[in-house]
C-alpha cells in the first residue's frame, strides 16, 4: 500500500514562475524529478484548493500544497565516518566538509559519501528529512570543494532552509587561488550560466542561462602567476565561480575543466581544484536566529600556497 508524507507547504520566492512541476523540482532541492511527478499524477499537489497538473503555471507570492510518496524502505545506510561539526542543534548541522567527499550519493558513488555520515552521526529520524535519496540536503559542494555546509536535521527546517536558499536571502563567501595577477582590486562577474552545448558535464556562460553573480576582492597577491581572492556570491549556479574565473581567463588552480593548465605550469602540483567555501550565513529557520559559520582554511589549500612561495 503506498504511503504519502505529511502535507507540505512552499512559497514560490521571487523570479520564480513557469510550469508547476518545474517549479516544485526546483524548490524541493535533492528532489528527483521522477519522485515529484508522482505527486502530480496522483494529484497530490494543489494551489487553493484546487488541484494542479504538472503543466498548470504557478507565479511568485502562490502556495503550493504537496504529498510526497514515502519509499517503503530506504537504500541509505549510516556509516560511521568521522566529521567536523561547526555548529548542531535539534534542527540545523553545519559541517565543514572535507575536500574529496561526496555530499550524497549518485551513479557511481560508493557508502561514504556526506549522506551516509550524517545517516549514522544524526540517527534514525534524519532518513525522513527531504528527499529520501538526499535527505536533509539543501545545497550541495562539489567533491573537490571544501568548506561550510548547512543541512537539515528536521523538515521544519527544511523547508525553511530550501526558502532561504531558492529566495537567496544567505550570505556564502569562498576562498579561491587563481591563475593570473589582477589589476583591480576588486570585481563582479554578473554573466548568466547555462549547460555546455557540447559537454553536458560543464556549465558555460550562456545568454540564455539563469542569472548569476559573484563578487571578488583581492587577498594576496601570491606570486606574479597566481592569487588568493575572497568570492561572494548572491546567486547559487552549479560551477559558477569556477565558470566565472575560467570565462574570464583566471581559471582556479588545479580547474582543468575550466582553462588550468598544467603544462603551463609543470612544476606545481594543486592537489585539487582551489575552492573553499569559507563562510555561510542563515537565519535559523526554527529559531529565527542569526548564524554565521566559518570553516578554517584546510591543510593541503594552505600546503599549496606554501608551494607556491617557495
Amino acid at each position: 500500500m503506498e504511503s504519502w508524507s505529511d502535507r507540505q507547504n512552499l512559497v514560490v520566492p521571487e523570479e520564480i514562475s513557469g510550469r508547476a512541476d518545474k517549479v516544485l523540482s526546483t524548490l524541493i532541492s535533492g528532489m528527483s524529478r521522477s519522485r515529484v511527478q508522482q505527486s502530480f499524477e496522483a494529484g497530490k499537489v494543489w494551489r487553493n484548493d484546487r488541484i494542479l497538473t504538472k503543466r498548470d503555471k504557478v507565479f511568485p507570492g502562490e502556495t503550493l500544497h504537496y504529498h510526497l510518496l514515502e519509499s517503503v524502505e530506504s537504500l541509505l545506510e549510516p556509516v560511521d565516518i568521522p566529521l567536523e561539526c561547526l555548529f548542531e542543534d535539534d534542527h540545523v548541522i553545519f559541517i565543514n566538509k572535507a575536500p574529496g567527499m561526496i555530499v550524497h550519493p549518485g551513479s557511481g558513488t560508493g557508502p561514504d559519501t556526506l549522506v551516509h555520515a550524517l545517516l549514522h552521526h544524526c540517527g534514525e529520524a534524519f532518513a525522513q528529512v527531504g528527499s529520501v535519496e538526499r535527505p536533509g540536503i539543501v545545497h550541495r559542494l562539489d567533491k573537490g570543494t571544501s568548506g561550510v555546509i548547512v543541512v537539515a536535521k528536521t523538515q521544519e527546517a527544511y523547508l525553511g532552509l530550501v526558502q532561504q536558499f531558492s529566495q537567496r536571502t544567505l550570505k556564502k563567501s569562498y576562498m579561491a587561488i587563481v591563475t593570473g595577477n589582477f589589476k583591480l582590486h576588486s570585481g563582479t562577474y554578473s554573466y548568466p550560466i547555462g549547460r555546455h552545448p557540447v559537454h553536458r558535464y560543464k556549465m558555460a556562460i550562456d545568454p540564455r542561462g539563469k542569472p548569476a553573480e559573484t563578487d571578488w576582492e583581492v587577498v594576496e597577491r601570491i606570486t606574479r602567476d597566481f592569487t588568493l581572492v575572497r568570492c561572494v556570491i548572491h546567486t547559487g549556479r552549479t560551477h559558477q565561480i569556477r565558470v566565472h574565473f575560467g570565462d574570464s581567463g583566471f581559471p582556479l588552480a588545479g580547474d582543468e575543466t575550466y582553462g588550468y593548465k598544467t603544462v603551463k605550469f609543470p612544476d606545481l602540483h594543486p592537489p585539487r581544484v582551489m575552492l573553499h567555501a569559507q563562510s555561510l550565513g542563515i537565519i535559523h529557520p526554527v529559531t529565527g536566529e542569526s548564524l554565521e559559520l566559518e570553516a578554517s582554511i584546510p591543510d593541503d589549500f594552505l600546503g599549496f600556497i606554501g608551494e607556491l612561495t617557495q
